[in-house]
């Protein structure tokens, strides 16, 4: 039987720091959760990431789970049908000042019937250097793959991460859906983050994290 994961409680700001964001305590389909919202005021904001990073964190190898549901914001159409305007939600990890990794899904492309775009539900990006713009250009397909996920839905995400390498789990699978071999950041140590794009309906529940020892 998997050993119980330590839990860090979602439950007051006074161990978190934002940027773009205010945090709200709300019941969502079935449970406590923490929401991340946009500044009053800044809605539309599209260029920002809605952050709560976790101050008493410090995380360089091990486990991170976590339970997200991200869907698109009511206020953007699907005719504003860019990557940024989506729901979008994920974890960011070894934070330090302005770098961080992050691995992140994108619930409404994995239901969609285009493929090029459902191979694009899930994707890792490395702060500040290596957004996913540049890493698609770069090396098509190998930082993002598909993964079946529901706008809305809980989706229970499980990092692994050693070294350079990391992996990410989704709903308890067996197997990685997406493997990353050499962190742009390197070995590298820093804080945990909840993160979501601007434009996302955002819920956080169940963080556990377990560092290699």
């Amino acid at each position: 039987m998997e050993r119980s994961r330590p839990v860090i409680p979602l439950d007051s700001t006074t161990k978190l720091a934002l940027t773009n964001a205010r945090v709200l305590w709300v019941d969502y389909r079935g449970r406590r959760a923490l929401k991340l919202a946009p500044l009053v005021g800044h809605e539309r904001d599209v260029d920002q990431a809605l952050v709560a990073t976790l101050t008493e964190t410090d995380f360089a190898n091990g486990t991170i789970e976590i339970d997200v549901s991200g869907a698109r914001r009511a206020g953007y159409s699907k005719a504003e049908d860019v990557s940024g305007f989506k729901g979008i939600v994920g974890i960011s990890f070894r934070v330090h000042g302005d770098s961080a990794e992050r691995f992140y899904i994108r619930p409404e492309n994995a239901r969609l019937d285009n493929q090029l775009f459902r191979n694009r539900s899930t994707q890792y990006e490395s702060d500040p250097d290596y957004s996913w713009q540049r890493l698609r250009r770069e090396s098509p397909g190998e930082y993002e793959s598909y993964v079946d996920v529901e706008p809305g839905a809980w989706t229970r995400l499980r990092i692994e991460v050693d070294g350079t390498k990391a992996r990410l789990y989704v709903n308890g699978a067996r197997q990685p859906c997406l493997v990353v071999n050499d962190l742009k950041l390197g070995e590298s140590r820093g804080k945990i983050a909840l993160w979501a794009r601007i434009s996302t309906e955002a819920y956080f529940s169940n963080l556990r994290v377990e560092p290699k020892r």
